[in-house]
């Protein structure tokens, strides 16, 4: 205990500094306006702005503004699901449900407070779960030799497949389509170029950056141009902003069921927020007296999910800063960040560079504050914003998608390549095609490659050492008996069924 007070004093220290004070409040403002604005997403936010760091000198400051926009969007997204019932971000899908039924019958301002209050209070056990349990998880991976990490990894982008919405076939081939273009470029070991095709700009490999926006910037402004633009913006019916007493006690045991479930689940790779939110509302449907309420404007559907996308957001980082594996597509550009600077993920980051460790721990209670803070009193800005129309929005958001891929490495060639990316990541959405598992594959694909090679060199070429080992052989199991559960004919039939009524 003692050591975590000490911990956190470091991580204080570090993260109230004037620079990082104010880094961590443009993250959360962008972050918010982000989750607001529907059809953008942190994941093509942190893209756009990932550049930006480079001019950042501290990467503690940088690290602290990208997760800042990350769980600052989880806030910004209940505000469009209640008010227009658009959900700005993915998580947010479920506020939808009855969020909007509040702000249809007068109680936006309840529905509003209550996501800001259980965000919070989600927020806060989240980064005290991260400060507590990080150390141990470090710990143990200072245990892991090559076989182990590569099996870990292994069991990532299994569990990325087992949580993909849809067809497992689909996903699967998302994740080996991403190793595919993660080996372009010229190999460490032999020096050769692979998959160049003799194009000088590709024998350093596809840029992340390109990648993710691409897929995720560009393809979804293209599909966002074909819905139909119809918004209804309850701009004079907010009410009272507060919850009555009697809100209070409905909404108190759900956000600590949200929180709990959130926490738990935002560890699992590819689950986070999205799938924390879902979960909640189910079992407050299953827990209720009055499940009839649910979907009419039942506070209860409001505080679970909110609580639970809030923590799952956060607990997600346990993983990208213990294990340095990222769990979700934003992990892997958290990852991506941290390599920009020259800090190798994993668990030697704690004890190489502590400040940057706790101080971005600490920064996420700091910026939940700030959030609590800013958001309730700036909800008036958030509806004016709700009434631009997106005919002026997305040429602006297409320009400084072209700038960040441009000022990445000053390259007319990176603004070509995103080109194929977006027209890939339309085609895949139209085809049901997830494009995380892609881009999760594409940043493991280089660090699974290179601890298999160095397994195999230790083991001198013998592949056994992947089995002999018991972590590693555990591992392995792990990932064999979750791919076989989601194959099975009934679960497979199920996930299906519940992508169509998602869509």
């Amino acid at each position: 205990m003692e050591s975590l007070f000490a911990n956190l004093a470091i991580g204080f220290g570090a993260a109230v500094t004037p620079e990082n004070l104010f880094y961590c409040l443009v993250g959360v403002i962008m972050g918010t306006l982000v989750g607001v604005l529907p059809g953008l997403g942190p994941l093509a936010t942190i893209a756009m702005l990932l550049p930006a760091t480079y001019k950042m000198s501290d990467p503690t400051t940088a690290l602290i503004m990208l997760a800042g926009i990350y769980y600052g969007a989880q806030y910004g997204g209940s505000t469009t699901a209640i008010l227009v019932n658009l959900p700005g971000e993915t998580s947010s899908v479920v506020t939808t449900l009855d969020g909007y039924q509040m702000a249809r019958r007068g109680r936006a301002g309840a529905a509003l407070a209550t996501s800001a209050i259980g965000s919070f209070f989600a927020g806060t056990v989240a980064t005290f779960l991260l400060a507590w349990f990080a150390p141990p998880l470090a710990e143990l991976a200072f245990k892991f030799g090559p076989a182990e990490y590569f099996s870990l990894m292994v069991l990532g982008l299994i569990a990325a497949v087992v949580l993909a919405h849809g067809s497992v076939v689909k996903a699967l081939a998302m994740v080996v389509f991403g190793l595919l273009l993660g080996m372009i470029g010229t190999d460490v070991n032999s020096g050769v170029s692979r998959f160049s095709f003799e194009v000088p700009e590709l024998s350093d490999g596809i840029d992340f950056v390109v990648v993710a926006m691409g897929m995720f910037g560009f393809a979804e402004i293209i599909l966002n141009l074909e819905q139909r633009e119809h918004r209804e913006v309850f701009t004079s019916k907010i009410g009272r902003l507060m919850p009555t007493r009697d809100e209070f006690k409905r909404i108190l045991m759900p956000i600590i069921r949200g929180t709990g479930m959130g926490s738990l689940l935002g560890i699992l790779p590819g689950g986070g927020a999205v799938l924390a939110s879902f979960s909640s509302y189910a079992i407050e449907k299953k827990l209720s007296k009055n499940p009839g309420e649910f979907g009419k404007g039942a506070i209860e559907g409001v505080a679970g999910p909110e609580a639970a996308n809030n923590a799952g957001a956060q607990t997600s980082f346990i993983p990208m800063l213990t294990l340095g594996i990222p769990t979700t597509p934003v992990m892997a550009l958290m990852v991506a960040a941290m390599m920009i600077h020259n800090i190798q993920p994993g668990p030697q980051v704690m004890t190489s560079n502590p400040t940057l460790f706790w101080g971005l721990i600490c920064s996420m209670w700091i910026g939940n504050v700030m959030l609590v803070i800013l958001n309730l009193p700036m909800i008036g800005i958030w509806i004016k914003l709700l009434t631009v129309p997106y005919r002026v929005l997305y040429p602006a958001i297409l320009m400084f998608c072209v700038i960040g891929a441009y000022s990445t490495n000053n390259n007319v060639f990176d603004v070509f390549m995103t080109i194929p990316f977006a027209i890939l990541g339309y085609v895949f959405k139209k085809l049901e095609c997830e494009p995380a598992p892609l881009l999760l594959g594409f940043v493991l694909g280089k660090l699974m490659e290179e601890y298999l090679r160095r397994a195999m060199t230790i083991s001198r070429g013998d592949p056994m050492v992947f089995v002999q080992r018991p972590l590693s052989l555990g591992l392995l199991i792990a990932a064999a008996i979750l791919l076989a559960i989601v194959f099975l004919p009934a679960i497979s039939k199920k996930r299906e069924e519940a992508f169509a009524e998602s869509d």
